[in-house]
């Protein structure tokens, strides 16, 4: 996708070393308060969410085009009109509580402030939808390292020559997150994952970026470059910057998001959207 808006302020580096042991709470708290950068690591084990606001007449194509894209879209909640509270996060405001946000006219980026007060419209139906590093916690214990991460860096995010299924006048291409994993890892980087579909679960593509159609991954359409070892195999997931590109594609006449990399940090720990493990269920059933 050509043009795509670049974030104005980069590189984002979230500046606070004790931010993974931040609740929740504290870090809304800090971003109400003008701190702005990419929430990987912030808040361990909590679920972080993409955000996506467009009017209610606008809303049921969006939540068909969620349904029809589970896997970038993964919905974790969808507010009333006009409403900037969720249930997710006990007396959080959407409208200040993220570090950075876009706003869009037509399609095209037009603000990047870190509270869309000003900007909010009585008609906004917002969605939640769930965010891959929720999971990087889980690939961490597993031995698998997050490389953006150690580099302080954002992940690295690229628009794909894959389609999503459309949705009324919802359309766009799938957008990825790229994490370089060790040979050796891998099969902990997919399994860990899978555990977790309501964050966007096991990998697209594994291996060659041009199966997906990206062409450099030197240069990513949101977030920054990462450095890899030698030997690390780029690992392609779902992203939730996938509505921001179908914004693009499509052209509501109106939206706000998060930044790319700069999310929502919900209260609900990751545990409550991790599936069974069927090893488990295996072992169970062989000692039974």
């Amino acid at each position: 996708m050509t043009g795509v808006p670049r974030t104005q302020d980069r590189p984002l580096t979230l500046v606070d070393e004790h931010a993974h042991a931040w609740s929740p709470k504290t870090a809304r708290a800090r971003f109400r308060a003008g701190l702005a950068g990419p929430t990987a690591g912030v808040a361990a084990g909590h679920t972080q969410a993409n955000l996506i606001a467009v009017p209610a007449d606008w809303a049921y194509d969006m939540l068909l085009f969620c349904q029809r894209n589970p896997k970038p879209c993964p919905v974790l909640d969808v507010t009333d009109a006009g409403s900037w509270t969720t249930v997710l996060a006990d007396g959080a405001d959407l409208r200040t509580d993220l570090p950075r946000y876009r706003v869009w006219r037509d399609g095209e980026l037009t603000d990047e402030p870190t509270d869309v007060r000003a900007h909010w419209r009585e008609d906004l139906v917002s969605f939640l939808i769930g965010c891959s590093f929720t999971f990087e916690w889980a690939l961490a214990a597993a031995g698998v390292p997050i490389r953006h991460v150690e580099q302080g860096r954002n992940v690295p995010m690229y628009v794909t020559s894959r389609q999503c299924r459309p949705a009324g006048r919802v359309r766009g291409p799938l957008v990825v997150s790229m994490r370089p994993v060790p040979p050796e890892r891998l099969s902990a980087a997919i399994r860990e994952s899978s555990l977790l579909p309501a964050v966007h679960g096991s990998p697209v593509h594994c291996g060659d970026p041009s199966g997906l159609g990206i062409g450099d991954l030197g240069r990513p359409d949101f977030g920054d470059p990462v450095d890899a070892a030698p030997d690390d195999i780029p690992v392609f997931w779902a992203c939730g910057v996938t509505p921001q590109a179908a914004v693009m594609a499509s052209r509501p006449p109106f939206a706000i998001t998060h930044a790319p990399g700069q999310m929502f940090l919900t209260d609900a720990r990751e545990e409550q959207y991790r599936v069974a493990d069927p090893r488990a269920r295996t072992q169970r059933d062989k000692t039974a």
